[in-house]
């Protein structure tokens, strides 16, 4: 018995919550269809949680600017993805057009981020670049660093939305780059929206933003959104710097911020504030 005593586990109020988020409403604004795993992850952790997609993302490719690039495909010595939406719809047509996996050709992978690295090593391809910190201009950095990129030919793959801080990076070391755009993203209307007039009425807990483009969203509809008199003021929480200053910049106050731009840091990050 005194064994057992000697061992026996700290008092139940000294062990980890495993329900942290018991009870709170949390607000996703990422498209549905890129909200699940994030869902799933808070509901996990006791939240209630309240989707808002303030962004819409879908296929948006020039069928000649396609035709133009798949054409010279094997000419480039990089290719370079700065987000999943991007390796998706890629390599959508990619499969539409080729039927071997070997007409990708000697290019080798440059991504942001860890969520796109996952993307492409889903594709049994190799990421050769890829920056500690998740930005275009660490991405920039690191391949210029790495062998200079001067006459280095370049295939950025992007959507509408999309900052040129990288092209213009890499064509100031002298790289030859080409940009294949193959997704649009646009707001979506939340003005008649059910789940919109529930967060008016009532508010949450926190909303965490994943973009820059959901926080432009977000400032746009600022009367689709505006909370009543009795709702709760959610604490804001950003994914990373770009979203991060693009909030503040709006004028969208930042009461958390993600230490690496991942769902695991986001909600540790969201946990923590909502401790205080």
């Amino acid at each position: 018995m005194d064994t057992l005593a000697g061992s026996a586990l700290p008092p139940y109020n000294l062990m980890p919550d495993p329900k942290p988020l018991h009870g709170r409403r949390i607000v996703l604004t990422r498209p549905r269809e890129a909200a699940i795993e994030w869902r799933l992850k808070l509901e996990s952790l006791g939240a209630t949680v309240i989707e808002l997609p303030l962004i819409r993302v879908s296929k948006d490719v020039n069928p000649n600017t396609l035709a133009e690039v798949f054409e010279g495909l094997g000419g480039y010595e990089w290719i370079i993805f700065t987000s999943v939406n991007g390796v998706k719809f890629f390599f959508d047509e990619f499969h539409r057009v080729f039927d071997d996996i070997r007409a990708f050709g000697l290019m080798r992978v440059a991504v942001v981020g860890e969520a796109t690295a996952a993307a492409i090593r889903e594709k049994h391809l190799r990421v050769e670049v890829q920056p500690k910190k998740a930005n275009a201009e660490e991405l920039a950095k690191a391949l210029i660093d790495r062998e200079g990129m001067d006459s280095a030919k370049v295939l950025v793959i992007t959507g509408n939305r999309n900052r040129d801080t990288l092209v213009k990076k890499l064509e100031e070391a002298r790289a030859i780059v080409d940009c294949l755009p193959v997704y649009k993203t646009e707001e979506a209307n939340l003005s008649a929206d059910p789940v919109a007039g529930d967060f008016r009425a009532k508010g949450a807990d926190a909303i965490l933003f994943a973009s820059p483009s959901a926080a432009q969203s977000f400032f746009d509809q600022a009367d689709s959104l505006k909370l009543g008199a009795r709702a709760k003021r959610p604490l804001a929480g950003s994914i990373g710097p770009s979203t991060t200053a693009a909030m503040k910049q709006l004028g969208v106050p930042v009461d958390f911020e993600a230490e690496v731009p991942d769902l695991e840091s986001i909600t540790a990050a969201l946990i923590k504030a909502l401790a205080r």
